[in-house]
């Protein structure tokens, strides 16, 4: 694959003293796709093969959601609800000019895009959710004792994620939460070595080494919109990750089906993360439900 070379940083001010570092990728004449990253996850985590593979067709941005990477660390002073995240993405395709976009959320980014989806359609041109499950409300809570939670092991590590440790020790611990967020090895396209790299470039990209939970410790109220999901005509694509841990199946299945026009995908060796092995197949995705016509 050819690697693209046109990109370039901008920091944009969202809010009164609040900065989110973003990064555009590609030519400013393709059409605008905008990555959401999941809770507590710097912009980084999009792999630069997902990234480049996307600018051969779009302009993509990614940015660090508040308290995340490079952006403004604000929430102990100024606590927020977790839908001025979905207000902040808004607020980056503003700072560039961008009427209408692609949207691809994963996790939490899935929640924001699907928030974006129900408050502010006309801003969107397709969207694509990945690890997330369906607002809450609606059909979904009359679901909710069927869908499954995370796993055992993601939830036990999960409860030691802020012990202290020395920075070795505490990339070694990431990595193995990114293997069992992978789905493990068995099947998964998991590579120990590629998310070790992605833990140290993360953190000299922040210039911390302690990881966030500002959007674990968020208000979580504004989420019950699921009741709207039946009336979106944004085109969507939900790809279902059979490995995942955290968001495991049936959910994307029950997403799709609260979507009118949506279009489910299976990647058979995703979970919970975004190994580059898979960049080729989610890109492929992506491009399926971008190149779809806008319902009438």
């Amino acid at each position: 694959m050819t690697e693209v070379t046109d990109r370039w940083e901008r920091v944009i001010e969202v809010d009164r003293g609040v900065s989110l570092w973003t990064e555009a990728t590609g030519d400013l004449g393709m059409p605008p796709l905008l990555l959401i990253m999941g809770a507590n996850a710097s912009g980084l985590t999009w792999p630069d093969d997902l990234v480049d593979r996307l600018a051969k067709h779009h302009l993509v941005i990614r940015y660090d959601h508040r308290d995340t990477g490079r952006s403004s660390v604000c929430f102990e002073e100024h606590p927020y609800p977790i839908i001025t995240l979905a207000h902040d993405a808004l607020a980056v395709l503003d700072a560039y000019g961008i009427d209408r976009a692609h949207v691809v959320g994963m996790s939490l980014g899935g929640t924001l895009a699907q928030l974006l989806m129900i408050e502010a359609p006309e801003r969107l041109l397709s969207a694509t959710l990945i690890g997330t499950s369906a607002l809450e409300g609606g059909a979904s809570a009359v679901h909710a004792l069927e869908l499954p939670g995370p796993s055992a092991e993601v939830m036990t590590m999960w409860q030691h994620l802020l012990d202290r440790r020395d920075r070795e020790a505490d990339i070694t611990w990431h990595v193995e939460h990114w293997r069992a967020l992978a789905g493990g090895d068995a099947g998964s396209a998991f590579d120990p070595d590629e998310f070790r790299t992605l833990e140290e470039r993360i953190r000299r990209h922040s210039g911390r080494d302690r990881h966030t939970t500002a959007h674990a410790l968020a208000d979580q109220s504004g989420l019950d919109r699921g009741a709207e999901l039946p009336r979106v005509r944004v085109p969507t694509l939900v790809i279902e990750a059979p490995l995942d841990p955290v968001v495991p199946p049936p959910h994307a299945r029950h997403l799709a089906a609260q979507i009118p026009y949506a279009r489910l995908v299976t990647i058979p060796t995703m979970g919970h993360a975004l190994p580059n092995a898979l960049s080729d197949e989610i890109a492929d995705a992506i491009q399926s439900i971008a190149h779809r016509p806008l319902p009438a």
